[in-house]
């Protein structure tokens, strides 16, 4: 082996060692095991819910499937995904305990919540909606003075409408509930006058109502919800890995049909939206 040769693959090797060095935390777990568990949601329809085959389906599923291919190719290996049920109370703790890898369905990003997981790039943005009965009458959230207001217990939603009533002056009622599907209910059977939660997530909810046309959506935002993928805490070298898939697929043809797939109706992306995509764009 000539001098120059002698440099070359002493060069090559240094790179391949400090690339494996690099693979470290979750990542180096994930790969060894060839597996990756994602936490997702059955109640956060179009974001994460189950499919008629019962298939964990969505919006932030789908993110989530483009990342894991996207650590496939990156590492030239095949991951089988292990699909792990979570609800609104145990989606962040799952991932802190390594239950799962990441959650993929409609989790806001918060400081606090920071103190127990980390987050991707944005994936969406929404707001808290509140949605009413329509022959209640209620056009706004001033309508709602005196009356009770479903929300599901420690939410960032429960939170908004909370300071919302505060800064208004409003003198509603919260009814706390463990699921959607409860606060619904209850919105359903006259037991609440309103139900407050995602917009989209209402509108999902709207949908699934056992008369068309019986609930409607007061036009008002009550928060501003960035979403983001929950990750381990900590962990860089994972955190890098997703927000690299998603930063390949903001600017692709399939990030147009993911959202189209699951948000044909709106159209397209809004201004915020659209701006979540560019900067999440990160250049390599």
């Amino acid at each position: 082996m000539n001098r120059l040769a002698a440099i070359i693959f002493a060069a090559l090797f240094l790179a391949s060692s400090a690339h494996a060095q690099a693979v470290d935390g979750r990542l180096k777990k994930i790969l060894e095991a060839k597996s990756i568990a994602i936490a997702y949601r059955a109640d956060a329809a179009p974001f994460s819910f189950l499919d008629e085959q019962k298939q964990p389906t969505g919006y932030s599923v789908d993110l989530c499937k483009e990342v894991v291919r996207s650590i496939e190719v990156e590492n030239r290996t095949k991951l089988e995904t292990r699909w792990v049920p979570v609800t609104i109370q145990t989606r962040f703790d799952a991932v802190a305990s390594g239950a799962a890898d990441m959650e993929c369905s409609s989790s806001t990003v918060t400081l606090s919540r920071m103190k127990q997981v980390d987050f991707s790039s944005l994936i969406f943005i929404e707001s808290t909606g509140v949605l009413v009965r329509s022959a209640s009458g209620a056009r706004s959230l001033a309508d709602l003075k005196g009356k009770r207001i479903a929300v599901v217990a420690d939410t960032t939603n429960a939170r908004a409408v909370n300071d919302q009533l505060l800064r208004r002056g409003l003198n509603a009622s919260m009814l706390p509930f463990k699921t959607r599907e409860e606060g619904l209910a209850a919105l359903e059977a006259g037991k609440a006058d309103a139900f407050a939660s995602d917009k989209l997530l209402l509108v999902g909810a709207a949908a699934k109502s056992r008369e068309p046309g019986m609930l409607s959506m007061l036009p008002e935002d009550l928060s501003f919800e960035p979403y983001g993928i929950a990750l381990p805490r900590g962990d860089a070298t994972f955190r890098l890995a997703v927000n690299s898939a998603l930063a390949r697929l903001y600017p692709s043809d399939e990030m147009g049909q993911i959202f189209k797939r699951w948000f044909g109706s709106l159209g397209r992306p809004s201004g915020v939206l659209a701006a979540v995509y560019i900067f999440g764009s990160i250049p390599e």
